[in-house]
């Protein structure tokens, strides 16, 4: 038994809840244990300079925690040169993420920009919010449908994440913080509805490991995912998403 009395092959208690906030036009809370997220979407008529022209949307995220998001306070990132190497490199996972399910060109002329701020933390933070984000967004070009935005939802399939790693030689999903913080390795994946890896971040924090070890992280990961990307079905149910 684990820390909190799960077997190696459990999530966490997974809620997703969308729709959360009046004023996005795409929200979504999750909770994933005592991990819990708020992942918005605001849409905005016009793309960054790189793309004026080019026929294309964009998609972009940001990412945060709240300073006693965990035991002890963190400082406030309040401008673009506090943000540090972490924060940099956990945004730019969520945006390719999504990115790699979006079909941009059909997002032509848009900009939907993603704000992900960690409530409380207690590990698997930046996979809870690629998690969370993909329904945000979701709704938001179902926003952007309705509202004759868009003709179509410009999504070219569904994405979620999860975190895996080996503790005691014992390979575990979806670490606690306790958990990651004395794992041998620690990898995140992310992958999507049709089984396609978009992200996978592996560290061998003490000894290297084997590729045997690595595809049954792998293999216990793409269960997790799916039962992660079942909570979004649940959650997104109503929105007519075709893709």
């Amino acid at each position: 038994m684990r820390i909190d009395q799960r077997k190696p092959n459990e999530l966490r208690p997974v809620t997703i809840e969308r729709g959360v906030l009046d004023h996005p036009e795409g929200s979504c809370h999750i909770r994933l244990g005592r991990t819990w997220a708020l992942c918005t979407a605001s849409v905005e008529e016009d793309v960054p300079e790189f793309l004026v022209g080019r026929g294309s949307g964009w998609v972009t995220a940001e990412y945060s925690m709240l300073p006693r998001a965990t035991k002890t306070r963190s400082r406030r990132e309040r401008a673009p040169a506090a943000v540090r190497g972490r924060t940099a490199e956990i945004q730019r996972m969520i945006g390719r993420c999504l990115r790699s399910v979006t079909d941009l060109k059909g997002l032509e002329g848009f900009t939907v920009r993603i704000d992900c701020d960690v409530i409380q933390a207690d590990g698997g933070t930046r996979t809870a919010c690629v998690t969370g984000a993909f329904v945000a967004l979701a709704e938001a070009f179902a926003h952007l449908r309705e509202s004759g935005g868009l003709k179509r939802i410009p999504l070219r399939d569904t994405i979620a994440a999860v975190s895996v790693g080996l503790v005691d030689s014992t390979t575990y999903l979806d670490l606690c913080y306790e958990e990651d913080a004395k794992a041998q390795v620690d990898l995140n994946l992310a992958m999507t509805g049709k089984g396609l890896w978009v992200e996978i971040q592996g560290t061998a924090e003490q000894e290297p490991f084997s590729t045997k070890k690595m595809n049954e992280m792998m293999s216990l990961g793409t269960e997790g995912i799916e039962q992660l990307m079942q909570a979004q079905r649940i959650a997104l149910n109503g929105l007519r998403l075709e893709f």
